[in-house]
């Protein structure tokens, strides 16, 4: 939980897309939790070895470890070796992808990728086309094969991951992401229900196309909001109520000299464990937590800066917090709003961020999202939420 905290403030190189032939609306790969991040279980190559990839809709790249590895953190899934596939091909330094991946290089006449994050991550190896293999809930043999996917085979990985995941798969809406290059087969339609990371014995499924529609009683939608960088997926937050009191977020930030759009000052990323907020706002919003809970705060050993309690989670009596987005209002539970660090340690799941070193929005991280049903429609352009036992989705 500790390393995904760490790496709260991620951000990923993009590239351009391929397309495949088959639908998606039957897939329905397990997602598990894995201490703050959530690993979609897929395969990759001929024959296919299993990928567990945390589903990032803040980052654009598909990328797993693969051998011979230089340079790799600890995974106890077997290490994907090119070789031993069949429809493994590395894209030479001509092709599209290439030509189109911001920071790409060449190597013998071979692509190599770089992709690096904001905590000093980051992953590089060959850029390459392989079969991804899904699960699929109507196919009789109970998988879909997806021919030709851009993705990056990782020789130099350098990642602060639990020891689950062997890589990431980017749901962002820039070119190269799992959703550009096939969003087509799903309609622009996917979800996700986040189980709380703490129950790590249970898991839920990503839904694609008409599968992953979110509606009936409880359900909320709120747009998104079209910006310059297309790999996330912006919202407008108008405000946020704690418990019965409502503090302003949007005007807040158009009262900042360096504010420079109206709209899209969120963005929703389920690769992000905490919510980010601008320390402007977050300064506001503190005193407001710290009034409602009756106990006195302590220091985080670890993280700095942090609200944080001794208590358990369930004995914190944290007030309800309303996530205000534009035609949606979002009720948040503790499990949304409080992580529990260790067995006496809870913490406030939202920290500040100084925008005026980064792009002037929030991040709406994953803890947030967990026992939620969340859906995006990027044809309707779209974020829709439900309140759901994610354990029984």
């Amino acid at each position: 939980m500790n390393k995904a905290i760490q790496r709260s403030v991620s951000g990923i190189n993009r590239f351009k897309p391929l397309s495949s032939s088959k639908s998606l609306n039957h897939v329905q790969p397990i997602v598990t939790p894995d201490r703050g991040e959530y690993l979609m279980n897929i395969s990759i190559g001929t024959p296919p070895v299993e990928f567990l990839g945390v589903v990032d809709s803040g980052s654009d790249i598909i990328w797993t470890q693969c051998e011979p590895c230089e340079y790799c953190f600890n995974q106890t899934i077997p290490i994907f070796n090119p070789n031993e596939s069949s429809t493994y091909k590395d894209l030479s330094c001509s092709s599209i992808p290439c030509k189109s991946l911001e920071g790409s290089s060449c190597v013998d006449g071979k692509c190599v990728y770089l992709g690096s994050y904001v905590d000093g991550s980051d992953t590089t190896g060959n850029l390459a086309t392989e079969t991804l293999t899904m699960h699929s809930s109507s196919n009789s043999k109970g998988s879909v094969n997806l021919p030709k996917i851009v993705f990056g085979c990782g020789h130099r990985n350098n990642f602060t991951f639990n020891s689950q995941g062997s890589g990431v798969v980017g749901f962002g809406g820039g070119p190269g992401s799992f959703v550009t290059q096939l969003g087509s087969k799903f309609d622009g339609k996917f979800s996700y229900c986040l189980v709380p990371w703490y129950l790590n014995t249970s898991s839920s499924k990503m839904h694609f196309g008409q599968e992953a529609i979110v509606s009936g009683v409880g359900s909320v939608s709120t747009p998104m909001v079209d910006m310059p960088i297309k790999t996330f997926y912006y919202l407008t937050l108008e405000s946020i109520s704690v418990g019965d009191k409502k503090l302003a977020y949007k005007e807040l930030l158009l009262s900042k000299p360096s504010s420079g759009f109206e709209e899209g000052n969120i963005v929703i990323d389920s690769g992000t464990t905490l919510t980010k907020l601008p320390f402007e706002f977050y300064d506001k919003l503190e005193p407001v937590v710290r009034t409602a809970i009756n106990l006195k705060p302590v220091p985080n050993p670890q993280f700095e800066g942090m609200l944080c309690y001794n208590a358990k989670l369930g004995d914190l009596k944290a007030p309800l917090m309303t996530f205000h987005f534009t035609g949606a209002d979002v009720v948040l539970k503790s499990l949304n709003t409080f992580v529990q660090q260790d067995d006496n340690l809870a913490c406030l799941a939202i920290v500040p961020v100084d925008t005026k070193s980064v792009e002037n929005f929030g991040t709406y991280g994953n803890i947030a999202q967990m026992n939620f049903l969340v859906g995006y429609d990027l044809k309707a352009k779209t974020v829709s939420f439900k309140p759901t036992d994610c354990t029984k989705h």
